[in-house]
């Protein structure tokens, strides 16, 4: 071969070599068909992003930015062809900065999907940015992913805060394991911490003649271990692999707090195990805590601080961390809220250092426990939340200040706060029988509730919401009414509790509100389209909860199926055949049993639960009808939609978007039950 054509083909390949990651996304690794590509840092890759995801100037992707409540969403840019190999591998490297060290907004998943639109109607918060659901509801299209969670989400059936789990169509894990690896020396297990602000690298597989998913994570520089950390059964052939391509990509969310989450690099193949990574190559992490001090400091500061100890003594030493362990957050502007503050030293000995035996429990706003005031021997009920901004606690301890002189004998007394370093202590009342919720749907705690027993707790409840919308000082939309916010008390009077989401304004004033909250299957339809919570949207949920209540079903459940049936529907469609009563919970059949009272409660909860807001009645209105002092507008099923409906068809103000909008979010069963069948 001639020397300058040796020194050509030479020169070729060293500048192929030196093209390195980019040129590999860029042909997709197998000639470019997309079979496999890799990403060694992000700087100049042809990603398809949505939401919040960017990709930073050093290279990094950056799939949340640190704002609260938002989702992000980074794809290869064109769709891999898994019906012509269905077998795949991918590795990549992520790292999770939470607000806080110990408690993480939800994490972030791998994910392989059919459809990008399933993900464009996903919800952030606990759902990762993935469904809109705990499982999902567009039977058209199909997700797989691998999700790195750090939230305990009860609904989803989840093993802890800090866990990696393998999902198909849904939020409920088919597999799962508690975060960490297995040491090939030693054979032991390491436990990772998601939010431990480090990089760490994941592998997964899918051996589709196996029909199996092999997970495995090690800190990064770590080699791959031997011993998955997971393996289990999933068959995409009836999902995923059934569509000539599919997107590959990462979803991740925040909740109440803030988070940013990272992919450093990334690669994928089909039929053969994804491209090794460039560890030397890979983008750096921003710092994770202060700057490194100097040598010289390191050595000085060391002795003298040894020197302090031993001059201060062993007194002065148990005096500061006495005071340590007790120190509050106390500002000038918290003055006016003085005689509703409680000390953290008081909290601290009431519920025995919130020891896991004091838990009453814990969800996406706190965990809650129980405590027994030293001085008074009352017993409280202690909620730890964890707070933001200067100014945001102001108007915080503000509305907190002003909900403790609500006064009803329906609604959790709110009795006072207290602030330390990143945590906020709400203290209520204590309530010996726990949530309603678990007398309705925990059929293992034995025993259940009478009809008198429900009619009670529902009376109360409507009263409780009545004060709060007319008769107190100003008008509080609750905005997250539900059997797991109703509490019993020793004489079994159910409270409405937890007003996390609750919102103040003045009679004659309109709501503040812009934003959804709550829960699915509460929801008032309009919320979809205005934003805004009215006393309205708390009847919607009330009318939601009365059948809850009645009935014993929660109201959005999946039948054999899988299919979602909405208890709205369910009750009317018993009143359209004219047997309305048999939509009661069967389990009071032994109680005293009214059925005049039964078929009352039922109507006025599919009242309640009129799609219009104008259709509804106010909660001094429910009054009245639960009192006898006032009769249902009528008794057919027909009646509710007949005018209404067609007048809000027609408005003027009405757009096309927003019909859209309230169609979305509304039971068809209940417009077309409610207005004299299909």
């Amino acid at each position: 071969m001639p020397p300058e054509l040796l020194h050509l083909i030479t020169t070729s390949l060293l500048l192929l070599v030196a093209a390195g990651p980019c040129c590999l996304a860029a042909t997709g690794g197998g000639g470019g068909d997309g079979r496999q590509f890799a990403y060694n840092g992000f700087a100049g890759a042809d990603l398809a992003l949505d939401g919040v995801a960017t990709v930073t100037p050093n290279g990094l992707l950056m799939l949340t930015n640190g704002t609260i409540q938002k989702k992000g969403h980074a794809f290869h840019p064109s769709p891999v062809p898994l019906r012509a190999a269905r077998s795949f591998s991918t590795t990549f490297v992520f790292a999770i900065f939470g607000q806080y060290i110990d408690l993480s907004s939800p994490g972030m998943a791998f994910f392989v999907t059919t459809s990008r639109e399933v993900l464009s109607a996903a919800l952030p918060g606990q759902f990762m940015g993935l469904l809109n659901g705990t499982r999902n509801t567009n039977r058209g299209a199909h997700i797989f992913a691998v999700e790195l969670d750090t939230l305990l989400n009860a609904e989803c059936r989840d093993i802890s805060s800090n866990h990696v789990g393998v999902d198909l169509d849904s939020l409920v894990s088919r597999g799962s394991a508690d975060a960490g690896y297995y040491d090939d020396g030693t054979g032991r297990f390491q436990n990772l911490s998601l939010i431990s602000r480090k990089a760490m690298q994941v592998w997964v597989d899918y051996d589709s003649a196996a029909t199996e998913v092999t997970v495995t994570m090690a800190p990064l520089g770590v080699s791959r271990p031997k011993k998955p950390l997971l393996r289990t059964a999933v068959n995409l052939s009836a999902a995923v692999a059934q569509q000539d391509t599919a997107y590959v990509g990462f979803a991740s969310a925040t909740g109440i707090l803030f988070s940013r989450h990272f992919v450093v690099g990334w690669s994928f193949a089909l039929d053969g195990p994804a491209p090794a990574l460039n560890i030397s190559s890979l983008p750096t992490l921003p710092p994770s805590g202060p700057k490194p001090r100097p040598k010289v400091l390191e050595i000085v500061l060391p002795i003298a601080s040894a020197a302090v100890v031993l001059a201060v003594g062993a007194a002065a030493y148990v005096l500061v961390r006495r005071h340590l362990r007790y120190s509050e957050v106390v500002e000038e502007w918290e003055a006016e809220f003085g005689p509703h503050r409680f000390s953290y030293k008081d909290l601290f000995q009431a519920t025995k250092g919130f020891s896991d035996t004091n838990l009453l429990g814990a969800g996406g706003f706190g965990s809650v426990y129980k405590g027994v005031l030293r001085k008074s021997a009352m017993e409280v009920a202690v909620k730890r939340v964890s707070h933001e901004s200067r100014q945001g606690m102001k108007e915080f301890i503000a509305e907190v200040a002003s909900m403790r002189r609500l006064r009803h004998r329906n609604l959790v007394q709110l009795l006072g706060y207290c602030r330390r370093k990143g945590q906020l202590l709400l203290v209520y009342d204590y309530m010996p029988n726990g949530s309603l919720d678990k007398y309705l749907h925990d059929r293992s705690k034995g025993g259940t509730l009478d009809w008198p027993q429900r009619l009670h707790i529902i009376r109360g409840v409507a009263s409780g919401l009545s004060y709060l919308h007319e008769d107190w000082e100003q008008i509080v939309i609750h905005r997250d009414v539900k059997a797991s916010n109703v509490l019993l008390d020793d004489q079994m009077n159910g409270r409405l509790g937890d007003f996390g989401l609750a919102r103040l304004y003045d009679h004659g004033s309109d709501a503040r509100t812009t934003h959804v909250v709550g829960t699915m299957g509460y929801l008032a339809p309009e919320l979809g389209h205005t934003g805004k919570a009215t006393p309205s949207t708390d009847v919607f949920a009330f009318g939601a909860f009365v059948l809850e209540v009645t009935c014993g079903r929660r109201p959005i459940k999946q039948d054999e199926g899988n299919n979602r049936v909405m208890l709205v529907d369910w009750v009317a469609e018993h009143w359209r055949n004219g047997l309305i009563t048999k939509a009661a919970d069967t389990r009071m059949l032994n109680s005293r049993f009214n059925l005049d009272e039964v078929s009352l409660v039922l109507k006025l909860g599919l009242l309640c639960s009129h799609p219009l807001p104008n259709g509804r009645p106010t909660m001094r209105q429910v009054m009245q009808y639960l009192d006898g002092d006032m009769l249902l507008p009528d008794s057919s099923p027909a009646a509710y939609l007949s005018s209404t409906m067609l007048e809000w068809m027609h408005s003027p103000e009405l757009n096309t978007n927003a019909i859209k909008s309230y169609v979305s979010s509304t039971s068809f069963g209940v417009i077309s039950d409610l207005s004299g069948g299909r």
